[in-house]
């Protein structure tokens, strides 16, 4: 069933549906009609010569440029040639899709000016799978993001280039090939494109996405190393988080007991001591926390989706045009930069416990770094290395993007959020959260593989699918195979599939 687009109701979820599973859009008989309406309205304004920013006049440092009725005729496509000025590979293509689809959803309210051609042709775009090649780099986070989005603008001019069918091609010879027509650019076509943070948002909602599910998984590789280091259970009575009143925390809780339920160590014939350490005591506070934050990030993220990221923004009901800077990015950088900070804190609590894991004065009468070998072996001496330069690269990428303002168009747009920056480096903080996580998965089955006892049902379900994928390390053998299978298994959430199948969902 396809999902209808009306400017409200566009979630995460959703737009990972339409950005990563390819599922088809429709946009909703009201907003075609609230879109018309807008465009009317905008019509009787140019021709009445009503002064009105990015229409008949120039914009940013030009904005008090008016323009000639010959010159409207021409300005959108020179907007879209000089705004087309990005760096850098092409940003992946869910990235883009989840950007179009955002844009529509901003044209649906009928406040942008757009002709419905525009919409309707980006609609076509996301249904017949042609992606414009964007550059990565470029956008400073307001006006929104001009250049990523001025790529995608270009196709409506049938230039730029486009993903099809696996190919990158011309943007003209895509929409050829695809059968979509080329809707040209009149007065506020461009603009009503590119004036958004529409990238930057995308970008956050797939990666709030995946972060979900990693911090679900760290969860999991949580509850593995206190079995292995025979925890003290009582720090994860989910009654103890209630009263202190974090959601995310009572979430953590709950989680790591469930998947440790069916244990022998909840019998009392295991020895445990009165209180463990804090990377063990305190996960629940930690990752919560870290749940906390993807929660309020994830809530601004999708005010953003639903919201009119615009300028100016046009209302009909008023017969009224406002200018103002609702392409801002700050409402998104802010939140995921915390997002960012929070993920690597919880690679660092999860090194943390891989050193308990492999540590023989901390390990609980494992052996040293889990090899039977020690002197002659290493075990998983290295793997603790591997992390650790994850971490701190992480550590250099959780500076915060959205207080590094630098000004520009002649000091006019004299602060900007820098949302792009936040977008790539969480990417970058991400793709090494998977690697540190892979290594204290991989550490704690081994662990387990050297105790006795029968360990829960969710932590016996994540055991056998690393098994599937990474050996017991009986003899020191080149591990960065198994590093680079571990990371792509986190990344590919089937731990966290196989578990939940098994056990229920984890929140």
């Amino acid at each position: 069933m396809a999902i209808i687009l009306d400017g409200s109701g566009l979630t995460v979820e959703k737009l990972v549906r339409i950005a990563r599973d390819g599922e088809k859009v429709e946009i909703a008989p009201e907003a075609m009609d609230r879109i018309k309406t807008c465009r009317a309205m905008l019509e009787e304004k140019i021709n009445a010569r009503e002064i009105m920013y990015g229409v008949n006049t120039g914009i940013g440092e030009f904005s008090e440029v008016v323009l000639t009725d010959e010159q409207v005729k021409q300005f959108q496509k020179y907007l879209i040639y000089n705004h087309s000025a990005g760096i850098g590979e092409p940003v992946p293509i869910e990235y883009v899709r989840g950007a179009i689809a955002g844009k529509i959803n901003v044209h649906a309210h009928g406040k942008s000016g757009c002709r419905p051609e525009i919409t309707l042709t980006l609609l076509e775009m996301l249904n017949k799978g042609v992606t414009p090649v964007v550059c990565q780099k470029g956008s400073v986070g307001a006006c929104g993001d001009l250049a990523p989005m001025s790529q995608i603008a270009l196709l409506m001019l049938g230039e730029g280039e486009a993903f099809y069918r696996d190919e990158r091609l011309p943007g003209k010879v895509a929409l050829e090939k695809a059968g979509i027509e080329i809707p040209g650019l009149k007065a506020r076509d461009g603009l009503s494109i590119i004036n958004g943070s529409n990238l930057i948002t995308s970008m956050s909602a797939i990666q709030l996405f995946d972060i979900n599910r990693w911090l679900k998984q760290a969860e999991i590789a949580c509850a593995m190393t206190l079995e292995a280091l025979y925890a003290n259970l009582k720090p994860y009575d989910y009654r103890l988080h209630q009263v202190r009143g974090f959601p995310g925390a009572v979430r953590t809780a709950k989680a790591i007991m469930k998947c440790i339920q069916g244990s022998d160590l909840l019998s009392s014939e295991y020895k445990q001591r009165v209180q463990d350490a804090y990377s063990m005591r305190s996960s629940p506070q930690v990752i919560g926390a870290a749940h906390d934050a993807v929660r309020w990030a994830k809530q601004q993220v999708e005010i953003e989706l639903n919201g009119v990221g615009d300028n100016p923004v046009f209302f009909p009901e008023y017969k009224l045009t406002l200018t103002g800077a609702n392409f801002q990015g700050t409402p998104v950088s802010l939140p995921m930069d915390m997002v960012g900070v929070a993920v690597t804190m919880v690679s660092v609590i999860s090194e943390r416990r891989l050193n308990r894991l492999l540590n023989p004065a901390l390990n609980v009468g494992l052996p040293p770094f889990l090899t039977k070998g020690a002197g002659m072996m290493s075990g998983m001496m290295l793997s603790q290395y591997t992390a650790d330069m994850q971490i701190v690269e992480q550590r250099i990428l959780s500076v915060p993007a959205s207080i590094q303002s630098i000004p520009a168009a002649a000091d006019q747009e004299d602060f900007v959020s820098m949302g792009m920056n936040t977008a790539i480096k969480n990417d970058m903080i991400l793709d090494n959260a998977y690697g540190v996580l892979g290594i204290e998965f991989m550490a704690a089955a081994q662990a387990l593989d050297l105790r006795d006892f029968n360990p829960g049902k969710g932590v016996n379900i994540a055991r056998k699918v690393i098994r599937k994928y990474v050996d017991f390390l009986d003899e020191d053998r080149p591990l960065y195979p198994d590093h680079n299978k571990m990371k792509e298994l986190v990344k590919s959430c089937e731990i966290l599939k196989a578990v939940e199948n098994e056990i229920g969902s984890l929140g």
